[in-house]
């Protein structure tokens, strides 16, 4: 199956998160600072009934109970009123089925993107998730921190952090595809990922780079037209005028150069076009 000729225009929406999205108490370092910052502004973005049912898919996380505590707390501070947890293995998706097929929304938690794409990938649950995307208009897929990287039909699975890119240094492989055209990274500022984003997208050229800072995230519609939320900021960083590079002809602990990166900052209210990469500024 070709996902990105499947998914050329989804009815349903997408919501990227960067992690440490604001919730239950916990403390945005930029909230006193940034005259834009609102309070639960992402998570409010995952119904527009609260009523909705919302599933919460913990499945990258080494510590369930933990996230659900976290999320009970904070959807009740919102005024959600219809939500439910899902640790899913590929040995139990039968048994919640039905549960995802009849939800508003689908969130995945943050924890290891590989656990979420090992369990999913190839599943009847991850079907049924790209049906409901594809063909209908109000359901939405959100996921913050791995949740939100493992959507692409391509994730970063393990890059090495260093002041220098080197060759061989990044290992790249197959996630969702709920995401065409597209690298996700996420705590992009906090944990200094860029290096190893740009280094991905140099390797595939193809593929939109896309940075998110920790309480910022990307509503993605139609698969490719996307509009930034929240207090921080987003990294777009596309490769398809690359210059000068030896990401083809580099040895094994070279370090990698490139020519001719295009950035853009991404801010509360920016769009991008995912597949042009047009930046559009801010109504403000």
């Amino acid at each position: 199956m070709n996902t990105q000729e499947k998914f050329v225009s989804p009815k349903g929406k997408l919501l990227i998160i960067g992690g440490k999205e604001d919730r239950n108490g916990t403390k945005v370092e930029i909230k006193n600072k940034n005259e834009e910052f609102s309070p639960h502004e992402i998570l409010k973005l995952l119904v527009s009934d609260k009523r909705d049912r919302i599933e919460v898919i913990t499945t990258a996380s080494s510590e369930p109970e933990s996230m659900r505590e976290t999320y009970t707390k904070t959807f009740k501070e919102i005024g959600f009123t219809n939500f439910g947890f899902i640790h899913l293995t590929d040995k139990d998706e039968n048994q919640y089925f039905e549960r995802i097929k009849h939800s508003k929304t689908i969130f995945f938690t943050g924890g290891d993107q590989n656990t979420i794409c090992n369990e999913i990938n190839n599943s009847s649950i991850l079907e049924i998730l790209r049906e409901r995307y594809v063909n209908e208009k109000d359901f939405l897929i959100a996921g913050t921190s791995a949740g939100a990287m493992c959507m692409p039909e391509i994730i970063i699975d393990e890059a090495e952090k260093e002041e220098a890119i080197l060759e061989n240094d990044i290992k790249l492989a197959s996630g969702l595809g709920l995401l065409s055209g597209c690298i996700v990274d996420t705590h992009f500022i906090h944990r200094g990922r860029f290096g190893r984003l740009a280094h991905a997208v140099m390797i595939k050229r193809e593929c939109f780079g896309i940075g998110l800072g920790e309480d910022t995230a990307l509503l993605i519609e139609n698969g490719h037209k996307a509009i930034c939320k929240g207090s921080g900021m987003v990294i777009g960083i596309s490769a398809k005028h690359l210059g000068k590079t030896n990401t083809d002809t580099g040895k094994k602990g070279h370090p990698v150069y490139g020519e001719n990166l295009t950035v853009h900052i991404i801010t509360e209210g920016c769009s991008v076009d995912l597949q042009s990469g047009k930046f559009t500024a801010a109504d403000h």
